[in-house]
């Protein structure tokens, strides 16, 4: 199951944007609250055992400064006591970044980017992968397949925004 907060256009992705390319960390917070919004709709919290961020390359990582899909649950994941690991799934190999590619170029630019360290972690588990924009689904279908292939119960996906 896939499910976001709203429409990737307008007011959403401005804000989107802001955060990821502006570097305004302070609209992680309400962005952030759409998400636990969301979440709370669509899954029971007790019944979900781990919150787990789509990964950046650390390269990515280290040029933007933060993760921000971590940055969507870390507050709230906290505050309302459901686990979130943004260690275990890492992206280990680079990418080119995917807005610029067609579906198909999407797929084969992130198959094989993503590996999971602690395969203990995730085995038997029942997951939501967090991310900020759901575009063609290429980026969460490659982390579900390498967290399922891990032992992962089940793997649904949160995005703030799904590209239509």
């Amino acid at each position: 199951m896939a499910r976001a907060f709203g429409v990737y256009d307008d007011s959403l992705m401005e804000a989107i944007h802001l955060l990821k390319y502006g570097r305004k960390i302070s609209m992680s917070r309400p962005l952030g609250a759409l998400a636990r919004e969301t979440f709370f709709q669509f899954w029971d919290g007790d019944a979900i055992d781990l919150l787990v961020p789509v990964p950046l390359h650390v390269k990515r990582l280290r040029k933007r400064g933060f993760n921000q899909a971590h940055l969507l649950i870390r507050r709230w994941a906290k505050q309302e006591g459901i686990p979130f690991d943004g260690f275990t799934l890492s992206r280990s190999r680079w990418t080119a970044p995917q807005t610029e590619l067609s579906r198909r170029e999407r797929r084969k630019n992130i198959k094989g980017a993503f590996s999971v360290r602690h395969p203990e972690r995730i085995k038997g588990r029942k997951i939501v992968l967090v991310d900020d924009v759901y575009t063609t689904g290429a980026t969460v279908n490659e982390c579900a397949r390498v967290l399922m292939k891990a032992g992962a119960e089940f793997v649904d996906v949160l995005t703030l925004a799904r590209a239509v």
